[in-house]
This record gives structure tokens, sequence and C-alpha cells, in this order.
């Protein structure tokens, strides 16, 4: 028998045997919980990822939205004039006026869908077959035309010089009735002594709805309008009558030919395409004594048909009346309000007369009091083309009405403003007829002795546009008509770039007038103007003050240059209303500018003097004021000693030009396929950060608008510049750009001719002559070189513009700084009329 086992019994089964590298379970199991648990967690962050992407990803979509519409959202504050400020019933005496400087003729009154009336003309029996006059054209080369009298208010005298006639237009207004009152026109045309024969003239009056309001047309004799009558919500019931022809002064009639249109019009731009394409040869000129001919005229039994627009509301009635007659030749033409129920007679003929010769005696002897030229020694005819001077920017006065086409960074297109109505002059009825920012600044300095209401309503509108960031759109295209005369281009307004901001000077004349003044009647307006003025203010200032900065602590930078650097010379800053004048080579955000400096130096003074008389905190503005008129910052930020001037800084290289374009010609290509060369920029030596040496309007800044102290030995150097003439000093006045500089009239683009790299401009040297003035009577070492370099320069200036406008019948835009003759956009009674205060002194 075998040995029995011994049994072992216990409570627990063995454990099996392990390997070395296996786990307790309960080990396996804590790290199954733990990879569950940071797997969870992972899971919870993912979740929590996605939504905070998602609220981010929203919020962000819905700051973008916000953002967007910033750019379109005006300012909160209330508006400074109230929305019925320019109506009949608040102000009657400047509803109707000439507020359509870019027609030769005619007038509207300040409301937004205003019937509009006009003139245009034309030669019959010319070599040019439709020589058709309507909208101020260069292209017409008129040998003269603009404003001998006009008081802004109630009258205006205007001559036009066309090839062998003169026109001269009239109108006289007359207040009555609940809607404006009345006025009348009077056109004489008389030939010149060369005319070999006496002109035959067509003149078409005409008067046109814009969306609203009626006209009904009322013919007499066959075919020719007597009148119109018309009614709109403006302008309640009127009658417009056309009276016949007479021989000058006197009352005997002239044998004339007559035709009318009565059509529907789709927009008030498309008035001179509309009459050009009614125009029809069948009709015949028969005068009693003399050969018959046929004439061109609008054809009254087939008036051209227009498209339907695609919106039909935007059809107005449109009605004109040709009266075809010899020269000499004098026709009225008579609005009557239906509201002026008590009249005391027509305000036409004898009447007419006596009325306009009272306007004309006020005018003069205002002017006279206003500028005291002729207490000056002046001449009689210096002091008519300062007259002519002054009259042409107040006739230069327009009311727009529309929206502005503009963009942000946030907005992936351009964007409607909202609808606003804009009161300003303009620089130029042919070239720019419309609103430019930094141009009214200069204008309201003319404007501001002559009326203060105007600049106070014109600065109101201004500011009225101004958008909930600060922003005002600098070029202000308002409207259909405005539109059809400016580029594609320079449509769209970016809410980045920023102009001079010149609305302060006129702003610190109107302060001035206050405190020198405060119980004239032209001044009182003003306090309570500024109260309403300032919330608007206050943001308009700030946005120059956070989005214009430079680089370094208290300076300033212009935002918008040409990005294109290839195809540019040196690349443009329209932002800084100085266009091509040279800036650092190379755009960049290291750039320091020292015009904006010293206007925003200017404006933070003004905007301490305003908030200490509306009792407002005023510590900050002083302080900001302070600082950027310290002398030494001045000179750290902008002082080259290489240059010995006031200078830019950024990243800049003189060694470029402009080069043919090379380009590729495959073999075998025909030439007529051959691609264009263009001139190019070829930059022969690196850019690296400096001071852009460029000797010039810029350089003169810190002197132009009084930053310098009178001891500041900063205006040795520039008085020794100015004087110099081989840098800038002219017979006729500064030259923009000194001729020792490598762009002095140097071409930017080969399309794009010199512009401020040379040419005279009267704004900046308007300046120049103010702050000598300044200087020549502030104690200083420099005080009499200051006084005697002012008399120089301001002869040198009204003497040639004067002389330039009695040669050849205008102001110009800017001089030629080796002739003095005038170039550029003509008429220009924008700035260059700042010539008026030149010599009157009065700065």
């Amino acid at each position: 028998m075998g040995r029995q086992r011994k049994r072992v019994v216990t409570g627990e089964a063995d454990p099996p045997p392990t390997r070395k590298d296996e786990k307790p379970a309960t080990l396996q199991r804590k790290e199954r919980k733990k990879k569950l648990d940071i797997g969870k967690i992972f899971i919870n962050i993912s979740i929590g990822l996605c939504i905070f992407s998602l609220i981010w990803f929203f919020y962000a979509l819905y700051m973008r939205s916000s953002l967007a519409k910033r750019v379109v959202t005006l300012h909160h504050s209330p508006p400074v004039l109230d929305a019925n400020s320019t109506s009949a019933a608040v102000s009657p005496e400047r509803f109707w006026g000439s507020y359509r400087p870019q027609v030769y003729f005619g007038m509207k009154t300040r409301s937004p869908r205003s019937v509009v009336t006009g003139m245009m003309w034309m030669r019959q029996f010319s070599e040019v077959d439709v020589n058709l006059r309507h909208t101020c054209e260069q292209g017409d080369r008129l040998q003269g035309y603009g404003w001998l009298m006009h008081d802004g208010l109630s009258f205006g005298v205007q001559e036009i010089h066309d090839s062998d006639f003169t026109l001269t237009t009239e109108f006289v207004k007359r207040l009555g009735g609940e809607h404006g009152g009345d006025w009348t026109w009077r056109i004489t045309a008389k030939q010149h002594s060369s005319a070999p024969h006496a002109p035959v003239i067509s003149l078409m009056f005409y008067a046109a709805a814009d969306t609203q309001g009626s006209l009904e047309a009322h013919v007499e004799e066959r075919n020719r309008l007597g009148s119109i009558t018309g009614f709109s919500e403006e302008l309640g019931n009127f009658k417009i009558t056309f009276r016949k022809p007479v021989a000058g002064e006197s009352s005997s009639a002239k044998y004339a030919s007559y035709n009318y249109l009565q059509t529907m019009s789709p927009g008030l731009e498309k008035l001179t395409g509309i009459v050009r394409n009614s125009l029809n040869r069948r009709f015949v000129y028969s005068p009693p004594s003399g050969e018959k001919r046929q004439y061109i005229a609008v054809d009254t039994y087939k008036p051209q048909h227009q498209p339907k627009p695609a919106d039909p509301r935007k059809e107005s009635d449109f009605v004109l009346h040709q009266v075809t007659v010899q020269t000499p030749f004098q026709i009225e033409v008579l609005f009557e309000s239906g509201s002026f129920r008590d009249r005391p007679n027509q305000l036409s003929a004898a009447a007419m007369t006596e009325e306009l010769e009272k306007r004309k005696a006020t005018f003069n002897a205002k002017f006279e009091k206003t500028f005291g030229l002729q207490a000056k020694g002046l001449g009689q005819a210096q002091v008519k083309f300062s007259k002519a001077a002054l009259s042409n920017m107040l006739g230069g006065m327009g009311y727009f009405y529309g929206q502005s086409v503009v963009q942000s960074v946030y907005n992936e297109y351009p964007l409607l403003y909202p609808e606003g109505a804009l009161f300003t002059a303009v620089p130029s009825r042919s070239f720019f007829p419309r609103g430019f920012l930094w141009d009214e600044g200069f204008h309201q300095l003319l404007l501001s002795k002559w009326d203060p209401q105007v600049t106070r309503e014109a600065t109101a509108h201004w500011l009225d546009l101004v958008n909930m960031e600060g922003w005002i759109p600098r070029e202000q295209i308002l409207g259909d008509e405005a539109r059809s005369k400016v580029p594609a281009e320079f449509v769209v307004q970016r809410n980045e770039n920023a102009n001079p901001p010149t609305l302060f000077l006129a702003l610190q004349k109107l302060v001035e007038q206050l405190q020198a003044n405060p119980d004239a009647e032209s001044s009182r307006p003003t306090l309570p103007f500024l109260r309403r003025l300032y919330p608007r203010l206050q943001t308009w200032f700030e946005w120059y003050n956070t989005t214009q900065t430079g680089p370094l602590p208290n300076s300033y930078r212009w935002r918008g240059r040409d990005k294109d650097t290839n195809l540019f010379l040196n690349p443009k800053t329209l932002t800084s209303g100085l266009d091509d004048y040279p800036r650092a080579s190379h755009p960049s955000a290291e750039e320091r500018h020292v015009d904006l400096h010293c206007w925003m130096a200017l404006a933070s003074g003004i905007m301490a003097s305003v908030a200490r008389l509306l009792g407002e905190p005023h510590q900050g503005y002083e302080l900001t004021h302070r600082t950027l008129s310290d002398n030494a910052l001045l000179d750290e930020l902008h002082w080259s000693n290489q240059l010995r001037s006031f200078s830019d800084y950024g990243n800049h290289t003189q060694a470029v030009s402009l080069q043919q374009e090379k380009v590729y010609v495959p073999p075998g290509q025909p030439r007529h396929q051959f691609p264009v060369a263009r001139l190019v920029r070829s930059v022969r030596r690196a850019p690296k950060p400096q001071f852009v040496n460029a000797l010039g309007y810029i350089s003169l800044f810190p002197f132009l608008l009084h930053v310098l102290t009178p001891d500041s030995p900063k205006l040795e150097h520039i008085f020794r510049d100015m004087r110099d003439a081989d840098k800038l000093w002219t017979p006729y006045g500064l030259r923009s750009l000194s001729r020792a500089d490598p762009l002095y009239m140097k071409r930017n683009t080969e399309h794009d001719a010199p512009y401020w790299r040379g040419p005279i401009w009267i704004n900046i040297n308007y300046l120049a002559v103010r702050a000598l003035h300044h200087y020549g009577n502030t104690e200083g070492p420099y005080q009499e070189k200051a006084a005697t370099l002012y008399q120089e320069l301001r002869t040198n200036i009204m003497n040639n513009v004067y002389r330039q406008y009695a040669e050849t019948g205008y102001i110009w835009e800017q001089y030629n700084d080796s002739t003095g003759s005038g170039q550029g956009s003509h008429p220009f009674t924008g700035w260059s009329a700042l010539t008026v205060l030149i010599m009157a002194e009065q700065y």
C-alpha cells in the first residue's frame, strides 16, 4: 500500500502563481478607474473648449457685426442743428440761394428734395455743332466766369465770358409769405466788341423736381412757354414766369424764337443729357430783317423718351423754356411764392433794378467796413478783385443731401452712411464742386469775417456728420448729382483716414470774436452754438488723439498712405492734405509726421479755450497742449541736425527713381501684342529709419501754427530757408518744396504730375503770412526779421494773385513757382480767396 499524502485544509484556496510582470487585480481596477477619470476630464475639457469656442465664435461674430456697424452709426449726442433749421419757417432769409455751385447759374432751397432751377445756353450758327453749357466745366474754355458781387443772402451779380459774348446773371430775393418769398433773375447778353457779327444765343431756363413736387407747363402763342406752376411740400404753390426778351435796359421787345420741353427726369445728374438728346435742327429762325436759318432747339412735340428707371419713384417733372435771340438783349425770370399774398409789386423791370442797386450799395459799404481795403490805399481794380474773390466763395456755398459710401476694416464691402445734409463752401465749381474737410476750415477763416452765422452753420453741418467713433468722412460726395463728378476710386471713404482738423482755425476765430465783443449781434449766438457742438467736438478730437498716434509717446502719424510702393516715386499721403509731398519712401508704422503733431498742438489749445468758455473741465486739454507745444519735445521728435530743419521721421531712402519696367517678350510674339511697359520705382539703396530730409511746407509747420516760442533759435533757420531763392522763396509766394530737393517737380508716376512738389499754394502761404505777422508783433530776437519778411511775402502774394486774375479772368488752385502763372483747376475760389484776408491784414 502506498503512502497517503498529507492534505492541508485552509479557509481559502491558494492563489495561483503570478508572473513577475503581472499586477494585482485591485491595482488594475484602480488604474482603470484612474484612466476613466482622466478620460472624463479630457472629455469635459474638450466639451468646455467647444462651448467656449462656440461662445467666442458667436461673440466674435457679434463684436465684428457691432464694430462693422460703428462706421455708419452717427454720434449719440443731439445734433447741433435742429432737423428744420434750414427750413423757410426757421431761416427764411437763407432758404433760397445759389446753392448749386456745380452749374453756371441756378438756384435751389436748403431742403433735401428741393425743386431746382437753372440755366443752360448755346450759341447758334457756330462752327461747333452743339456747344451746350450747363455744368461748370474747364473743357468749355470760357474766358472767365464768376460772381462779381454776392452777399450770401439776398443778391448776386455774375459775369460769364464766352467766346464772343458776355452773359451777366443777376438775382434778387425778396422775403414774404411762409415759403421763403420771391426771387427774380435777370440775364443780360452783350456781344464783345471784337465779334464780327452779333451772336444769336439760345438761353434755356428750367425747373426740375427732385423726386417730390409737381410742375405744370403753361404754353402761350403756340410754342412759347409763358410760365410754370408747381407745388412742393417746402414751397407750397408757386409760379415761375418767363418774360419776353427786351433790348438791353430799354423796354423795346426783341424778335425771338421759342421752344419748350416737358418730360420726366430720372435724376438731376441727367438733365444735361436729356436736353442734349432732345435737340433737333428742324426749326427755323426767321427775324423780320435777315435770312432764315435752321437752328437747334429742344423738340417740343417729340420730347426725348427716357428709359424707365429701376425705381419709378425717382422720376421727376422737368420743364424747360428755350428762347433764341440775337444779342444784345435782356430777359427776366420771376419766381413768385403762392403764400406771399401782400407783395407790393412784381419784382421786375424798374422795381428789380431799384432793389438790385440798394443791395449793391449795402454790399459795398459792408465790404469796406469789414476789410477796409480802400482805407489801406488799395486801388479800385484791386478792391473789385477782392469783392469778386469773397463773392465767389459765398456764391460757391452749396447745399447737398445724400449718403456717403464708407468702409472700415470690419466691413467686407462698402456701406452707405446715414442720409445727411451739408451746407458748405466748395474749393472749385468746375473741378471740386463738393465738400472737403480740410478745405472748409480755410474757407471759414474768410467767411467768419463776413458773416459768422455762415461759419456756425457750415461747421455745425460738418460736425453733425461725425459718427460714434468720432470720424468724419473727409470728402463729402452727397447725392447722385455730386457723385457724377467724382472718379470711382475716390468715392469710398475709409474710417481710419483723417484730414487736417482745420475747422479748429474757424472755431478759434469765432471764440476770439465772442471774447472781443460778447454783446455784438453777430457774436451772441456763438456761445449756445459751442455748447451744442461741444460733445461732438470732444469725440472728434479724441478720434485724432487715439487713431492717429505715432510710435513714440506724443508723436503722430497719418494713416492712409498709398501702399503700392512699386508704382509711386514716393507713396502719397492724401489724408494729410498735401497729397504727393515727400514723406518716408517706404511707409511703415514707425513714421512720425511733424505737420500732424502741430495740428494736434493747435487743436488741443482751442479745445482748452472752448472748454474754459463753457465752464467744462479743461485741464486735460491744457496739459496736452503744453506737452505738444514743448519745443524740446518737438526738437527731439522732429528736428533734423543734418538738414537743420523740422522733418518727418520714417523708413526712408532718397535713392529712388522711376525706371522703365523690364518685360519679357516671348520669341515670335507680334509687336502689337507686346506687354505694355510701365514706369516703376527703382530703389538703389535700401531704406533705413531716419529723418526725411525734404525741405518745404512740412518743415514750416511748427512756425506756421505758432508752436515755436518767439525766442526759439529754430526761427532763425526757418527764416533763412524761407528767404532763400534756391530753396522756398519766389517773387510770387513760397514754393511747396525746395528747388534743391531731389523730388522737386518730379512726377510721382508716369501719369501723375507733381502737385505739392514746387508749386505755390495760397492756403499755406496765408498761414506763413499770418505767422510772420504774429512773430513780427511779438517781442523776441527775431521780431524785426519776421516783420521784414511779412511785408515782402504779403506784397508778393497779393500782387501775383491779382495779376493772374486780371490777365486770365480766374483765381487759380496753385501758381507756378518760376513764372507766377496760375495753374491747376480754375476758378479756385476756395482757399485761394484767402488773398482777401492777406490784403486786409486780418489774421
